[in-house]
């Protein structure tokens, strides 16, 4: 069992930042892939981001490759999404989620990874 805490959602003005955190406990943080999803009201749940167990592998959707950064801290078991130039179609609730099968996950789909945060809110203002 793997649980995910995410922090740092909030309210900002278009082109700011916000620094996502993603708190893992339950397994060895170090051994496994993570990645960031948002879902937007009415949307289906999109890819992010995902790094590798090491954090020397990273991947971006098109629309935040530039604007966006993960990062992981394996001694803190915590996974991070630093987000700039923020835009209001960035607004959505960001989850992290865990891929305790493999130490690499570059597939988009939500459904190769195993374990859910409970999100947070991200909201851009125009």
């Amino acid at each position: 069992q793997v649980q995910l805490v995410e922090s740092g959602g909030g309210l900002v003005q278009a082109g700011g930042s916000l620094r996502l955190s993603c708190a893992a406990s339950g397994r060895t943080f170090s051994s496994y892939a993570m990645g960031w999803f948002r879902q937007a009201p009415g949307k289906e749940r999109e890819f992010v981001a995902s790094i590798s167990w090491s954090g020397r592998s990273t991947y971006y959707a098109d629309s935040v490759k530039g604007r966006f950064t993960i990062s992981r801290d394996n001694a803190k078991n915590t996974v991070y999404l630093q987000m700039s130039s923020l835009k209001p179609e960035d607004t959505a609730v960001y989850y992290c989620a865990a891929d305790v099968n493999f130490g690499t996950n570059s597939n988009p789909s939500p459904s190769g990874y195993d374990y859910w945060g409970q999100g947070t809110q991200v909201t851009v203002s125009s």
